[in-house]
């Protein structure tokens, strides 16, 4: 299965969120493009922050960073702006989530670097073209996420435990999924996990800390890859006076073409 690509389909998506007609998660949307996640951090804690996504690049594979105080990215993109182009955003005070607004052009400051990770939703796609199922796409739901007892390498102030996303998959499904995910390292790459979801510390499959449950069919085992909500499991651990990330499952969607990001 090809995937025909909209050029204009990510732009279209920014001027949605900007005009809070897309406040939803946005899986599948726009195909062909890279989506990211976000953190916004003060300019005090940006280069430690920097320095965990280099030290634990299967969570937070740095795509972007913007200059300090600037809320464009033009690498990214035609007129992004990152206050208002996320469906939905997560605001943080001293580790605690506040509020989730759909723009937030009265909380942004001078002082503030935003942060865009690579998101799994680009190798979804790759996967989808191969025939191989997407359950959370099937089933119209966000992708499940759970918080795990591996731990991420400490930098700084930062350090946490490592979040996952999961897809069910059948055994034969699951090598295929492993073969065809290694070839987007800069969007998490290959699971970190198969199987028994316990040995990495979650409790219930079917209780996600983010996002919604999924069925698992008879035949199926959960297939676990490194997330980019990860950073908001650390600043849950580290308490930050000030922050910003997305809302989980709500990225930016990009101009860059997932073609481009492919390793062949």
């Amino acid at each position: 299965m090809s995937v025909t690509i909209d050029v204009g389909a990510a732009y279209q998506a920014r001027l949605d969120a900007r005009g809070g007609i897309l406040t939803g998660p946005t899986a599948n949307l726009a195909p062909g493009h890279v989506q990211a996640n976000l953190a916004i951090l003060p300019e005090e804690l940006a280069h430690d922050f920097l320095r965990f996504c280099q030290r634990n690049p299967k969570p937070c594979p740095l795509i972007a960073v913007s200059e300090t105080g600037d809320p464009s990215l033009p690498e990214l993109g035609r007129d992004i702006d990152i206050r208002t182009d996320v469906p939905r955003y997560r605001v943080w005070r001293n580790g605690e989530l506040v509020s989730e607004p759909v723009d937030i052009r009265d909380l942004w400051n001078e002082k503030l670097v935003a942060f865009l990770i690579g998101c799994s939703f680009s190798f979804e796609e790759a996967m989808l073209a191969d025939g191989l199922p997407v359950r959370h796409i099937e089933q119209g739901r966000n992708v499940p996420m759970y918080r795990t007892n591996v731990p991420t390498v400490a930098t700084g102030p930062f350090s946490g435990p490592l979040v996952v996303s999961m897809r069910p998959l059948k055994a034969a499904d699951a090598i295929r999924a492993i073969q065809i995910t290694s070839r987007f390292p800069s969007v998490h790459g290959a699971p970190v996990h198969l199987g028994d979801p316990s040995l990495i510390g979650i409790a219930d499959i079917n209780k996600p800390d983010y996002g919604d449950p999924v069925e698992i069919r008879d035949g199926e085992i959960p297939i676990f890859w490194a997330c980019g909500v990860t950073p908001q499991s650390v600043i849950a651990n580290i308490r930050p006076e000030f922050c910003i990330t997305h809302a989980p499952g709500h990225m930016l969607v990009t101009d860059l073409l997932n073609s481009s990001i492919a390793v062949i």
